[in-house]
């Protein structure tokens, strides 16, 4: 005998209820797709249908939460990225140890967080596209480039104020810890995947090198020269 139109069986699976959590996960499955998107074909040439197409939604679906590809992208860059300097600075804030432990925990963790995760392919596509998207290049300067500097002169400086690191050019002392960073990404996704196994970089045994040259220098000797 049919239900009555009030009942539903036990086994009826809930449609309403899991439509419900479908829409709930669209943002972070179309940031999911839109980052892999982004890395893979550059921001030029992904297209918002293949991202929507990719997280299986509507292209129409994909402009209620994100209204273009522009917005899309910020998107994409506060979830990995600029958005995770409060905790970075908090962590800052937190931390007890020497300012030379500071550093290298600095470097390890911005390599386990980004480096070794989709998002690190994001710096390489901006320092690429910057020249053809300027508005991208503004965004990411501002959202990125500018917290990660003042994160680093904090660091820096706190090393100096303990009396651990010599007086510094903040503003050029902030790129010899970004420059073997950025070094990694560029490498990693453009001559990694082409590279022998005899000309492969262990990234951290890199980044232990890079830190362990910031700190002692190159002279086997303290004493300044002076000629003769």
């Amino acid at each position: 005998m049919p239900l009555p139109p009030d009942t539903r069986s036990p086994a009826e699976p809930d449609v309403p209820q899991r439509r419900s959590r479908r829409k709930e996960a669209r943002p972070g499955e179309l940031l999911d797709a839109a980052l892999a998107l982004f890395v893979e074909k550059g921001f030029a040439a992904t297209r918002v249908e293949e991202v929507a197409a990719l997280a299986g939604v509507s292209k129409g679906t994909l402009f209620l939460y994100f209204p273009s590809k522009e917005e899309l992208f910020k998107a994409v860059v506060r979830e990995n990225i600029a958005g995770r300097f409060t905790e970075w600075n908090e962590e800052f804030e937190r931390f007890s140890g020497d300012s030379a432990e500071l550093v290298r925990h600095c470097m390890h963790s911005w390599w386990e967080r980004i480096g070794m995760t989709p998002a690190s392919g994001i710096t390489k596509l901006v320092m690429s596209e910057a020249g053809m998207f300027p508005e991208i290049a503004a965004f990411y300067q501002k959202e990125v480039i500018e917290p990660g500097h003042n994160l680093i002169r904090r660091i820096l400086q706190r090393g100096v104020d303990r009396g651990d690191f010599r007086p510094l050019s903040m503003e050029y002392a902030v790129y010899s810890l970004i420059a073997p960073m950025i070094f990694l990404l560029m490498w990693k996704h453009s001559m990694a995947p082409c590279c022998p196994p005899t000309a492969r970089i262990d990234p951290i045994g890199f980044i232990d090198a890079q830190v362990d040259l910031l700190l002692t220098g190159m002279l086997a000797s303290k004493t300044p020269r002076t000629s003769v």
